[in-house]
């Protein structure tokens, strides 16, 4: 919603204060769709020489969650909380009945009462592979939380990909703006005959080109891209989460510690409070 708001004050304020200076619309309408062609074409051929066919669909993908903002909201990180404290203390009272929820997760009983986590390849992936390496004895946590390091900043630098192709376009589209433009005066010079009005209006048009491609850029294709990269990183911290869990796990702390760890590092916007925590645990035990 936030989005759309952004999105509706840029236009109405400066068309809106554009006209009250006195502008005339017409000029803009008349030479928007050469425009438009121009720079939105480059733009578009030039997104697409530089990104594969799969990084073209994750940024095409992406953009629908500068709308929804993150994936995770308060009650994921309870939720995953819980499903951690169940898994790590079954591990630690019967091991062998463990193995059989983080080698088919999807059949799993404690897995199914978390469907949003289950939903999510990669947070069930780092759980299992995880509890699996404490399973065969690692007795080194340190490699272990240096292996879930690397494999978080390879998610992180996946999950920015659809900003940084973003902010390239943006970056672009100013250049791409003074091409139509350059291309809109060398039509004006073509008609220099033409009596004055005439010719105002075609520099007019010309000049559309540089405005539309700033205007984009700076206006929408911009804003786009950093609010994709932030929404990448506060999802991002559901991920370390599980790490810092999972890690502090292997140290051997009391699973109340290693869950404690967690919540105290959840973002403050999403972490749960000490009570509403205990009290989620208290209803899955008695579950």
């Amino acid at each position: 919603m936030i989005g759309i708001v952004g999105i509706l004050c840029v236009v109405v304020l400066v068309f809106g204060g554009y006209m009250a200076a006195g502008g005339k619309m017409a000029i803009i309408f008349k030479a928007l769709p050469y425009e438009m062609t121009m720079i939105g074409g480059a733009a578009v051929g030039a997104f697409l020489l530089a990104n594969s066919m799969s990084e073209v669909k994750h940024v095409l993908g992406s953009i629908g969650r500068v709308f929804k903002g993150p994936r995770w909201t308060p009650d994921d990180y309870r939720d995953l909380l819980c499903l951690l404290y169940q898994l790590m203390r079954l591990g630690r009272q019967n091991p062998v009945a463990l193995e059989e929820h983080i080698e088919n997760p999807e059949s799993s009983d404690i897995f199914a009462d978390y469907p949003r986590v289950l939903a999510d390849r990669e947070a069930v992936a780092m759980i299992c592979d995880t509890l699996r390496a404490a399973s065969m004895n690692y007795d080194d946590p340190h490699q272990v939380e240096e292996v879930l390091a690397s494999r978080l900043e390879e998610n992180l630098h996946h999950e920015k990909h659809p900003s940084h192709a973003l902010q390239t376009v943006a970056d672009s589209l100013p250049a791409l703006g003074i091409v139509a433009a350059v291309l809109g005066v060398i039509k004006t010079m073509g008609s220099i005959d033409q009596p004055p009005e005439v010719l105002g209006g075609l520099i007019g048009g010309a000049l559309v080109g540089t405005f539309l491609g700033v205007f984009l850029a700076y206006g929408f294709v911009g804003p786009m891209s950093v609010r994709l990269n932030n929404i990448a990183e506060q999802d991002g911290h559901f991920y370390a989460l599980i790490r810092e869990v999972l890690v502090a796990n292997l140290h051997n702390h009391a699973t109340n510690i290693c869950i404690e760890v967690g919540r105290q590092n959840t973002p403050t916007h999403f972490r749960p409070s000490y009570s509403d925590l205990e009290q989620a645990l208290k209803d899955r035990k008695a579950a």
